[in-house]
């Protein structure tokens, strides 16, 4: 097993070992924040896409039968 040598007073999180990539690299914040920017960005380009979709007439046509027949007893 690999012994954890480290000066006193070092964070576990800055050891080196070999062939890791050095501390800043392996940071992590803002990730999150960063995922959510990525799936709000998605969200709003497949609403852009939906929208368009619903504005053709022939969806709008579809979707007017649909109500009507749902609608009359």
């Amino acid at each position: 097993m690999e012994e954890d040598v480290r000066p006193v007073g070092e964070p576990a999180a800055a050891r080196r070992r070999p062939g890791r990539l050095p501390g800043r690299l392996l940071d992590d914040r803002g990730s999150a924040t960063a995922e959510y920017a990525v799936v709000i960005l998605a969200a709003v380009a497949f609403a852009g896409v939906l929208v368009a979709v619903m504005r053709s007439g022939e969806v709008q046509a579809i979707l007017t039968e649909l109500v009507r027949s749902a609608l009359t007893p």
